[in-house]
């Protein structure tokens, strides 16, 4: 069986991410060039930024990352940021997704999280594309009950995610996390805020659900 990881077989977690990645690629080949150029959850970046970004760790050696880290003075943010800018005007869209595509069983993992962390990674800026332009996608639930089991209080204080009085609750499947206020919403909305993001109006309901949609332009 191989090694379990929240008590399933590491591979079948390998197999989510590749698939998960190929889907993307997929979608990502049919999305307009408006929409390559439409904003994502990711503040400051277009859809075209965050799949350049979504890349970067095939991309790039481990003595290059040092560089860039380097030339961006240690922050992690700023070298990823100006990674993600120069690789999006670098590359087509069509290379972009095909960076996914034909990297779909690379073993890359973030340097925190492990695998789950690498599953993460794919699912949730694939969702920060996806809401935002209005593609209608729905996360396989397997890969979204990996995430969301994953949920707890270091995750979301790495990811800046301010859950403090609310008590998510998915009323697509059966999952809970917290207590306070009810938010409610999808599993992968809710994932989402667990991972720090802000949705647009109307995604997830509650007394406090303004706390968690995006400014209005």
């Amino acid at each position: 069986m191989g090694e379990l990881v929240q008590g399933r077989p590491e591979s079948e977690i390998r197999a989510a991410i590749a698939a998960e990645r190929r889907e993307l690629a997929d979608l990502f080949d049919e999305l307009s060039p408006s929409k390559w150029n439409e904003p994502s959850l990711c503040s400051g970046w277009r859809v075209r930024e965050v799949v350049a970004h979504m890349s970067l760790g095939f991309r790039y050696s481990i003595p290059r990352t040092a560089k860039e880290l380097f030339k961006a003075r240690g922050s992690l943010h700023r070298m990823t940021d100006r990674c993600a800018r120069r690789d999006a005007a670098e590359f087509s869209t069509g290379r972009l997704a095909a960076f996914l595509r034909d990297n779909a069983n690379h073993p890359w993992k973030p340097p925190v999280g492990g695998i789950v962390a690498a599953l993460g990674h794919d699912v949730v800026h694939g969702l920060d594309i996806t809401v935002p332009t209005g593609v209608d996608r729905v996360v396989p639930e397997d890969r979204l009950r990996v995430l969301l089991d994953a949920v707890d209080p270091k995750s979301l204080k790495f990811f800046g995610a301010r859950l403090d009085g609310v008590q998510l609750r998915a009323d697509d499947l059966d999952w809970t996390f917290g207590t306070g206020s009810p938010i409610t919403g999808a599993g992968q909305d809710l994932l989402l805020l667990a991972y720090g993001r802000r949705l647009p109006e109307g995604r997830v309901a509650g007394p406090l659900a303004g706390r968690f949609a995006l400014p209005r332009k």
